[in-house]
């Protein structure tokens, strides 16, 4: 990496960075990324695919501390205040003059969007890797006059300071061993990688994929990996949790499903995008002030369905490979995965491997791919991020006799996590006669009213809840934030007849439950095991809110989960 220069798009340099300090974990991934990429990766086998890492400038941590103390803002940052209350504080300090300069040269030569990224010295370490506890905030950056463009810049990345300090981190903190004083945090300044489409700029395709899948299907081994793929922005996999996943070894085998509805009800529909037109709202303080959530229609209007769509006939009861307007689309990227028109998948695989022998670990990869817009090659991919995962490999066995014995609390055959656990007393459930997905925030509220107290008295715990944890969309399960269950060392999810979606394997949420170690089982009710309420309704009751119980019981639960089979088993 080579000291900023006042040069961006014109500059020979990849990266660059404005100061003296930490690059923080995200910064030093992504230039790994690009060692990768220059020393292993032979571009030759994909010549008409673009592999690069989008140019970005990074300011170090020194402005960080420079900044806090120039304004006074520890106090504030360390604070219990709102998260509003400590954004807008951040909003009216004052940077460093010292940065003035070379951001104000910086931003006066790049008319096109930008990702305001944080880089924290902590983020993407191998065992707490904080995935999406930060902000990133993108800004369309194309505002006739600079100094606009610069005021935007600079509110973006007070925003990014800001939220270091935001409630969602300071929870994350508690279950950790570190402190938040301890963190520091790096500032990533990158081109978003996309085309313009009217008045919006998106890329035709957001991925993330990983070289170890906890959930492999059919004839899928764990070590195939997996690969979620979505329309528009990333965020529509590792915040919304919705993406079309497959394993990279049978890219052409559809995910399990009993009809095309039932495909078409849980495969996307909306995608997000950068919104460049002048009619925004503006909200320095929001995370999406610039971004927009659009649905297919607009991307029928935009021609960006053509490589990524399949469709579906009403009238025979059929899905045909490419999109047609006279049907229903399917966002299954057909065309790429089964017809091979652009070679995703192959690269996708070789990526993983040699990030994977680099990084001596699983790992997990995010990018971003723009096509041409009619002959779907050449194309850009934009390797956006890279993480270790934890993979336990200590070796688990379960009977099948034991998954339906008289003792059994709950088993399942879709478990993630790895090894045996005896020194759970407790259990925080959401009760099923209760349960009404109107009600999830009250939920997740609730939950997270009991876990202080159990994460407090240092007592793990088992929680049992419906939907998705950690959805963004309240109706597909229970929003909670990570800090809102940071002390529950085991997970179920269990599906209700209104209730019945996949588990994300995209999400940040997903990570930091592999990454801490965190059994996750999915117990579908019309499954062959079935949760025992009844005895759960038996046990000694610590606390009962309206939607939420915690029991404690007078022996620990035996929990086992064989991570190479993906079965798992809780006994009372």
């Amino acid at each position: 990496m080579s000291t900023f220069e006042r040069k961006f798009f014109d500059s020979t340099e990849q990266f660059t960075y404005i100061g003296s300090g930490s690059l923080g974990g995200k910064a030093h991934g992504l230039v790994s990324i690009h060692k990768i990429l220059q020393e292993k990766f032979d571009n030759k086998s994909f010549k008409d695919v673009e592999v690069s890492i989008p140019r970005m400038t990074v300011i170090t941590t020194d402005f960080f501390d420079e900044f806090i103390k120039l304004n006074n803002l520890a106090e504030i940052a360390f604070s219990d205040l709102s998260d509003d209350r400590i954004a807008h504080a951040f909003q009216k300090a004052q940077i460093p003059p010292s940065l003035v300069g070379d951001l104000y040269s910086l931003i006066s030569k790049i008319k096109s969007p930008l990702a305001i990224r944080s880089s924290s010295m902590l983020e993407d370490s191998l065992y707490e890797p904080f995935a999406g506890i930060y902000a990133t905030k993108m800004t369309p950056n194309n505002q006739f006059d600079t100094e606009t463009r610069f005021h935007k810049l600079i509110e973006a990345i007070k925003f990014v300071w800001a939220s270091t300090f935001f409630k969602d981190a300071k929870d994350y903190f508690k279950a950790t061993q570190h402190h938040l004083s301890e963190e520091k945090m790096a500032v990533i300044i990158q081109e978003v990688v996309g085309q313009h489409y009217d008045q919006f700029f998106y890329p035709e395709i957001s991925g993330v994929a990983r070289s170890f899948n906890y959930y492999p299907v059919g004839h899928a081994r764990p070590e195939d990996g997996i690969a979620n793929l979505a329309l528009g922005l990333g965020r529509t996999i590792v915040d919304d949790g919705i993406s079309w996943s497959y394993s990279p070894a049978t890219p052409q085998a559809n995910p399990p499903y009993n009809t095309i509805q039932d495909l078409l009800k849980q495969s996307q529909r909306e995608f997000w995008a950068v919104n460049m037109s002048k009619m925004t709202i503006y909200d320095p303080l929001k995370e999406t002030e610039y971004l927009i959530k659009l649905d297919l229609t607009t991307a029928k209007q935009h021609g960006t369905l053509k490589y990524i769509a399949s469709t579906y006939d009403p009238q025979s009861d059929r899905l045909y490979g490419g999109y047609s307007a006279d049907g229903i689309p399917l966002i299954n990227f057909a065309p790429i995965l089964q017809m091979n028109a652009v070679p995703l998948n192959d690269l996708i695989r070789e990526l993983l491997a040699l990030s994977q022998e680099s990084l001596h670990s699983s790992v997990e990869i995010e990018f971003a791919v723009t096509l041409d817009r009619e002959r779907g090659l050449p194309a850009r991919f934009g390797f956006l991020q890279i993480r270790p995962m934890v993979v336990s490999r200590e070796t688990v066995d379960i009977e099948p006799q034991e998954m339906k014995a008289d003792n059994v609390l709950l088993a399942s055959e879709n478990v993630l996590g790895n090894g045996q656990i005896d020194t759970i007393y407790d259990v925080v459930y959401v009760k099923p006669e209760s349960f009404d997905a109107r009600y999830t925030q009250k939920i997740a509220s609730e939950i997270e009213q009991i876990n202080e107290a159990l994460r407090k008295a240092h007592q793990p715990y088992l929680l049992i809840g419906f939907g998705r944890w950690g959805s963004a969309d309240p109706w597909l399960g229970i929003p909670t934030t990570w800090g809102q269950i940071a002390g529950a060392k085991v997970i179920v999810e269990s599906t209700l007849p209104e209730m019945n979606v996949d588990l994300s394997q995209g999400s940040h949420f997903f990570h930091n439950l592999t990454s801490f170690q965190i059994s996750y089982f999915s117990v579908k009710h019309s499954g062959p095991y079935k949760i025992d309420w009844e005895w759960l309704k038996k046990q000694s009751v610590v606390t009962e809110l309206n939607f939420v119980k915690h029991v404690h019981l007078v022996k620990p639960l035996k929990i086992k989960v064989d991570g190479r089979s993906g079965k798992g088993v809780i006994k009372k």
